[in-house]
């Protein structure tokens, strides 16, 4: 049984944990930002045979489980509507239903935590184990930043292939949906088609892409900076992936939900 003591003392640690954490953080995010306006400003100082690889890897690579993972959520939520709705009689409803969940916060977040679990753990994943072999105090003596020569292809190829993902996400999706309303409703589909068109507003598309740019940078932050923060044993390394893909999925929930108010703020503002 712990004593009154030693829990204030815990969690004073804790407490001065989190600071630092929190410190740590936000130094990283300047820095990162600051290397990206830098390739920005000089696009020739990219590495554009890693900026490549990545794309590669962000993108076509985790294509078939973000076609897969999509399909079926579009036919899960077809299906929990479909059931609902039926009883009243709103079937006609479901095409916009599913066109806007889709668009504005299913599509955007779905492929945000496939990202986050396939390239965001590997991310931190590399970069720990060059902590441990010290690659990185290489790169410090030879008078080069690791941010700006590990971090920066990763962000913009992130920054370029998790909004494509998200465009096959929503169609796909969309498209699972349609399955379900076809074999359980006889639904055409150009029915589906219109009744999507009439529903669903050209700037819930535009919502999920801007969200999607602001989950890439994220994603892409949250790991490199776990794999930073790595210890110097084999174990540390597999607590900063794990560490990566929690912090990611906590941060890109939280700014979802800001997000998403901030959207409903606009929209009635512009009304």
């Amino acid at each position: 049984m712990k004593t009154t003591a030693e829990k204030i003392s815990q969690f004073g640690e804790m407490a001065f944990q989190l600071k630092d954490e929190a410190v740590s953080m936000v130094t990283f995010l300047g820095d990162v930002t600051a290397a990206l306006w830098e390739g920005f400003r000089h696009p020739k100082r990219l590495r554009w045979k890693d900026f490549l690889f990545y794309m590669n890897t962000c993108g076509p690579d985790g294509l078939p489980i973000t076609i897969m993972i999509s399909t079926l959520m579009g036919v899960v939520l077809a299906y929990q509507a479909e059931v609902q709705s039926h009883k009243y009689g709103a079937d006609n409803f479901l095409p916009m239903v599913i066109g806007c969940t889709i668009l504005r916060e299913l599509g955007p977040l779905m492929v945000a935590i496939v990202a986050t679990g396939r390239s965001g753990s590997a991310f931190a994943a590399e970069i720990g184990t060059m902590k441990i072999s010290e690659e990185l105090n290489a790169l410090q003596t030879m008078g080069i930043r690791p941010t700006r020569f590990l971090v920066v292809p990763k962000m913009w190829a992130m920054l370029v292939m998790l909004p494509l993902l998200t465009v096959v996400g929503d169609f796909v999706g969309c498209a699972g949906g349609y399955l379900v309303m076809k074999s359980e409703l006889g639904m055409p589909m150009d029915v589906f088609l219109q009744l999507t068109r009439q529903g669903v507003a050209v700037k819930y598309f535009f919502e999920g892409i801007l969200k999607s740019f602001v989950f890439a940078y994220i994603i892409t932050m949250t790991g490199c900076w776990r794999g930073f923060r790595t210890g110097n044993d084999a174990i540390a390394v597999g607590r900063s992936t794990t560490s990566a893909v929690v912090t990611s999925i906590l941060f890109i929930v939280l700014a979802d939900t800001f997000l998403a108010k901030l959207f409903t703020v606009f929209y009635a503002w512009g009304t």
